[in-house]
């Protein structure tokens, strides 16, 4: 392992809090204390404001009222308007990752739409809770569970507008243990059963608000975790944060997703019990790991495997540019296993090794000369599957979307120019190192040499362009 310099910490930073950064980025960095790039990374740009992620207005698509009195055709129309939506939706996000000035968010949005895993075939719901995922994101993790529990997506996903005192459904109360709060093995039968009493009568109404239905609702006295009580939806949620378990499950979710895939269970512990006292506020618990030289131990840097969308952003980051067809980027998702909106399952993606196998490692070896050489997309991607309780025949929509997409050229126009800019001041004979060394964890694992072996030498832009593209096409620029 390379000695971890300042600027190799500072790398590792901008990875694990966002999706990479430039080098004219890193060497400002270099000039600053560790606490001021933290505090500026954690709280953004100032006034920094919520893009909007809408893509559709709500007056574009029927209420539930009226889609039962539709023919098949109407149906069929407002399927085909879903599945565009959702599929710009995407589109959205991804631009709003490469463009954000506050990546952090981006980039903890990313981690809890993976943790609250949901697919609806509605995209206004899906745009909901995109919407209160974004904005809460770095706030307090007891508003955000709150508030994604309330979202029509979540409750119809989770089946509780079907949950009433006559006949409890169990399936919301126990994903919100089992996945959101305290994880498997941390509750009782009998506490799915009492919980699912409490969250009778919680559903939306058919413009997808939320909605209390008191006569669905089962008041009697109910024993959950150990305590009694004539409990409802919002007692449950907040029983399960005076558990310390929750915070546990929840720091080590987070501890896999940006530190490593191996929990350490004294660091863990230590975290766990600093986010519970600080009443779950998520950017305490960021700041707290940011912050600590443990951190920036040389065993934690590049030692974890890019997930689609980090690569496919920090690629687009470092590199601007822009798509003749930019839902191309949703055929590049599809192909290495995270499509947005998509979960596999309830779970989520699993992440870490899950990401690679010998055909997805061969493509994203691949994906910077697809990019900036506009070459064929010549990948089938493999099918989605509707079996989530998502509608079957959008799923087949969107089939046939991606397989439509196959051995089309990937059009982009790429802008070189702010890319270059950034190298302005480096030496010619040092620029194979440079650029090895801002775009990769392990820069001496590639020695220059090897680079200059297959660069275009005939100008000195050409020869930044095909080492750059040559450096983000080496096993090494999978890790972060």
């Amino acid at each position: 392992m390379a000695e971890v310099t300042q600027k190799l910490q500072l790398q590792h930073l901008a990875w694990r809090a966002g999706f990479g950064e430039t080098l004219p980025v890193i060497s400002d960095w270099e000039k600053k204390r560790r606490k001021d790039i933290v505090n500026s990374i954690l709280i953004g740009p100032t006034r920094a404001s919520i893009e909007s992620m809408d893509v559709i207005a709500n007056s574009d698509l029927p209420d539930y009222k009226k889609l039962k009195s539709m023919t098949p055709e109407e149906k069929k129309n407002v399927q085909q308007m879903n599945t565009q939506g959702i599929r710009d939706l995407n589109v959205a996000w991804i631009n709003g990752m490469i463009k954000s000035d506050h990546p952090l968010r981006e980039k903890m949005s990313l981690f809890w739409h993976g943790h609250f895993a949901c697919r609806t075939e509605n995209v206004i719901f899906n745009q909901q809770l995109l919407a209160v995922i974004r904005e809460n994101a770095l706030g307090d993790f007891g508003d955000l569970l709150s508030a994604v529990s309330k979202t029509p997506a979540m409750l119809q996903f989770l089946n509780n507008q079907q949950n009433r005192k006559q006949h409890p459904n169990e399936n919301f109360a126990r994903e919100v243990m089992e996945l959101f709060t305290l994880g498997r093995g941390n509750y009782t039968e009998n506490d799915v059963k009492e919980g699912a009493r409490a969250f009778t009568g919680w559903g939306f109404d058919d413009s997808g608000a939320f909605v209390f239905r008191d006569k669905q609702h089962d008041d009697g006295l109910k024993s959950f975790l150990g305590k009694q009580g004539n409990f409802n939806g919002d007692d449950v949620l907040k029983i399960l944060l005076d558990q310390k378990q929750t915070a546990r499950f929840i720091t080590t979710k987070v501890y896999r997703f940006f530190v490593n895939d191996t929990p350490d269970e004294a660091i863990i512990t230590m975290l766990s019990d600093k986010f519970y006292h600080s009443g779950y506020k998520i950017k305490s618990l960021m700041k707290e790991i940011f912050m600590s030289d443990w951190f920036y131990d040389s065993t934690l840097i590049g030692n974890r495997i890019k997930s689609p969308v980090e690569l496919l952003v920090g690629i687009r980051r470092t590199v601007p540019m822009d798509f003749e067809q930019e839902e191309v980027m949703i055929l590049f998702q599809r192909v290495l296993g995270q499509m947005l909106f998509y979960p596999p399952n309830v779970a989520g993606w699993p992440g870490g090794r899950s990401w690679i196998d010998s055909s997805s490692l061969m493509f994203r070896l691949r994906i910077p000369q697809v990019i900036l050489y506009s070459q064929s997309f010549n990948v089938m991607p493999k099918e989605l599957t509707p079996e989530m309780g998502g509608n079957y025949k959008m799923t087949l929509q969107m089939n046939d979307f991606l397989k439509r997409q196959y051995a089309k050229k990937v059009n982009a126009r790429i802008n070189w120019d702010p890319y270059l800019q950034g190298y302005a001041d480096v030496p010619r004979e040092n620029l194979a190192k440079e650029i090895a060394g801002v775009l990769l964890q392990f820069p001496d694992k590639i020695g220059p040499s090897l680079l200059e072996q297959y660069a275009d030498s005939s100008t000195r832009e050409n020869y930044i362009k095909t080492v750059t593209i040559d450096v983000m096409s080496t096993p090494e620029y999978q890790l972060c």
